[in-house]
């Protein structure tokens, strides 16, 4: 398939010379071949881009359930407060600090940092403060090369930093008649070489070059210490050319799920917990939002239909250290002490129902099914609230998270016959009716902030609450106009949301998602981007990607790669859910067949895992086909299996182990005080108690008790919890059989070069 000019000898020419002369194709056999090879690409093309979009609503769905796990921990570690009193004789140290922060005496002096030695063997960066063009030179070069900054100076930035922003509004107010051109950055996410491609492809931050920084700076990367740090400086060096609005993730209870806490830990084992707590306040005290020429809205995640910028300037925002945490005054005003005790019943009645009832009674407990349960309940009255009140669920109220409240009550209107007086309180994996109260200032301050972190644009009107993510809301194109004409604006620049190319348009291109961090899900998943704004205030979009081996990689091997990452977390995820998946299949298989229609495996894997994929598409790559074209359910689990067995453990406790390891694994981390490892039976026992109760899942104590026996190896009183993690692992039994053949097909296919870098 080619053309090119052959060197024939003397002999072979005189050979041709005789031949007869070679025919050449029709003009019109020449356009039919020409065609079917377009055609052949173009249905390559919508191959590859099918997959690469399914295998994109994968990675985006997965995350998304993860947060409203995340949302699910928060109210535990609420619970773990008001239950956990006495732990050795103190109390649950870190998660007390970082839930209720009381500052530490030794923190709340202004040179504590000078207490802390810098020894001479130390041969990391050194800086001074106040901060040079210099210093913030020494910690990009150190940086990358991999050095870590001393605590101290750590600290004393953070101090500097804090004193700073305490002097700043909650809207930020930019000019462009000052500067040529302002550029805007969106999630970051520990990326510390996208933040030094973005620093070297734009220039570094000065007069000449503002940047605003549009949040989550920190969590998911395994260099968010250095991304914070790095952009503290900056705008501590420029705090007239450097601004950092605050994103989701600046939250003390979303960096302890997603990494930025333990990062934190494990780099500065001895002064970690100053450090979290500082960086506690000083997140809380980042502005909220940034306005440049009176005409473009910044913002981390969006707005509702009740988003009040001259509200929002108003509130006190450093009141608000998580925003997964409802305001603590109004929890305590709402009578919900009868609520466990509810829950105890509803579960007794369950546990007295049929097999086939009370399989579909506890799917309704599963945090995916208590959001399609509390849906139904909150659209029950929704047809009758007046537009103003749509969002009024729209802060943390998912049925995910059993200890967050919806902060506006159900309101009368007109079409009702009586107005509603009681707020449904999900607490404990049941619904409890309180008492209606009006809302507080500091829950209007709360929801406020909320809505700003949290939302997400639809294409669809109105404005709802955001249940896929389980806080803020998504508001339409409607809500978008409202806004902007309220305040004179004519653009909306969010971040929130990892996009393909870096950035996005929507609701007619008056509000663009900026998204920073390339390579966000998987090594070629994404692009990143960046906005540069001038006097005429029309966006430009600069994109890049940050890859070592994406490059060496065909468009093809790139979506392979993606799309087996992403299957492998959806198998996960159907290997934790396995036996409400197999009560569903059951429903459908009275002959106990072992087989079901795709159209029912389908309806089963969504009801339960409410991840809105493509059940139809992804079937071939998740379960197997019988002769007579049924699909065998089974099969979704075959290549699937545990780490160490643990004989001990009883199937129930088996799948509650495996579905909640990432939690597990986080609280274990903070009790374990120490870093050593190892955290004690009577630990374990205690803390596992809460964590089931907390979750309405039913195991009995001596269970608890004979896992904690059966994992504690030594006998010594201890349990090593990595070993103990390690043994309640998603295992992929084929991983080692694909990488054999993937290897022996290269090696037969280019024998002479080395093998791709996957």
């Amino acid at each position: 398939m080619g053309c090119g000019i052959s060197v024939a000898t003397e002999t072979q020419g005189k050979e041709l010379e005789s031949d007869e002369p070679v025919k050449t194709s029709s003009p019109a056999l020449t356009m039919k071949a020409a065609v079917l090879i377009q055609r052949w690409y173009r249905r390559y093309m919508a191959r590859l881009e099918m997959r690469r979009r399914y295998t994109w609503n994968i990675f985006q769905s997965i995350e998304y359930a993860g947060e409203q796990d995340q949302l699910q921990l928060s109210s535990f570690f609420t619970f773990m407060l008001d239950n956990f009193t006495q732990l050795n004789g103190n109390g649950p140290d870190l998660i007390s600090q970082l839930l209720d922060p009381v500052l530490d005496p030794w923190l709340d002096r202004e040179t504590c940092y000078n207490l802390i030695p810098i020894p001479e063997s130390y041969t990391g960066p050194r800086v001074s403060f106040p901060l040079t063009v210099s210093d913030t030179n020494t910690l990009l070069s150190a940086f990358k090369e991999q050095q870590t900054l001393h605590a101290r100076y750590v600290l004393q930035l953070l101090y500097e930093a804090k004193k700073l922003l305490k002097q700043m509004p909650n809207i930020i107010h930019l000019s462009t008649s000052y500067y040529n051109e302002i550029t805007i950055c969106g999630d970051l996410h520990g990326h510390l070489d996208d933040l030094l491609l973005i620093f070297y492809k734009n220039g570094l931050p000065s007069a000449e070059t503002p940047y605003v920084f549009n949040g989550d700076f920190v969590d998911r990367g395994k260099k968010s210490v250095e991304v914070v740090i790095l952009l503290f400086a900056y705008l501590l060096l420029y705090p007239d050319y450097m601004h950092l609005n605050r994103g989701n993730h600046e939250d003390h209870i979303m960096n302890l799920r997603y990494g930025f806490t333990k990062e934190v830990m494990q780099k500065y084992k001895t002064h970690g917990r100053e450090i979290l707590q500082l960086f506690q306040d000083v997140f809380s005290l980042l502005p909220v939002a940034t306005v440049i020429n009176g005409k473009i809205l910044i913002v981390h995640g969006g707005i509702s239909d009740q988003t009040d910028l001259d509200f929002l300037s108003s509130i006190e925002r450093h009141k608000v250290k998580s925003a997964l945490r409802f305001p603590r005054c109004s929890l305590e005003q709402l009578d919900i002490g009868q609520t466990l005790r509810q829950a105890k019943r509803l579960r007794s009645i369950d546990s007295s129902l049929p097999s086939s009832s009370r399989s579909h009674s506890r799917s309704q407990r599963t945090p995916s099914q208590r959001k399609k349960r509390c849906k139904l309940s909150r659209q029950d009255s929704s047809a009758s609230i007046s537009s103003s009140s749509s969002s009024s669920s729209s802060s943390l109220c998912s049925p995910r998270t059993p200890s967050c409240l919806s902060p506006h009550p159900y309101l009368s209107s007109p079409n009702m016959p009586y107005s509603v007086s009681v707020l449904q309180v999900p607490y404990l994996d049941s619904l409890s009716s309180v008492p209606l109260l009006s809302p507080s200032h500091d829950e209007q301050e709360w929801k406020q902030i909320v809505d700003v972190l949290w939302s997400d644009p639809k294409p669809q009107e109105g404005c709802t609450p955001n249940t896929f993510r389980g806080g803020g809301c998504y508001f339409g194109p409607d809500v978008t106009q409202r806004l902007l004409l309220q305040h004179s604006l004519q653009l909306l620049i969010r971040s929130h949301e990892c996009k393909q190319e870096g950035y996005e348009l929507c609701h007619g291109g008056q509000v663009i998602t900026i998204f920073s961090a390339s390579n966000y899900y998987e090594e070629g998943s994404n692009r990143g981007a960046y906005i540069k704004l001038g006097r005429e205030l029309v966006p430009r979009f600069y994109q890049y990607q940050v890859s070592r081996t994406t490059r060496k990689l065909t468009l093809t091997q790139r979506v392979r790669a993606a799309e087996g990452s992403a299957l492998r977390a959806l198998k996960e995820k159907l290997f934790v859910h396995r036996s409400e998946l197999m009560a569903g299949f059951q429903q459908y298989d009275q002959n106990n067949t072992g087989c079901v229609t795709v159209s029912e495996w389908a309806l089963v894997l969504e009801a339960v895992l409410r991840l809105d994929l493509p059940w139809r598409t992804l079937r071939p790559h998740l379960a197997q086909l019988a002769p007579d074209g049924s699909l065998e359910y089974q099969s979704c689990f075959e290549d699937m299996g545990t780490g160490i067995p643990l004989p001990q453990v009883t199937p129930n406790l088996a799948e509650t182990l495996f579905r909640y390891r990432t939690d597990i694994e986080i609280i274990f981390n903070i009790i374990d005080k120490d870093h050593s490892g190892l955290i004690s039976i009577e630990e374990f026992r205690h803390t596992w108690r809460l964590f089931s109760t907390h979750l309405g899942v039913d195991i009995d104590d001596s269970a608890i008790d004979d896992l904690a026996r059966s994992i504690d190896f030594n006998k010594d009183g201890s349990i090593d919890f990595a070993e103990f993690l390690e043994a309640f692992r998603v295992v992929h039994k084929l991983d080692s059989k694909d990488q054999q053949l993937s290897q022996k097909m290269n090696t037969e296919k280019y024998p002479r070069r080395e093998p791709f870098e996957y």
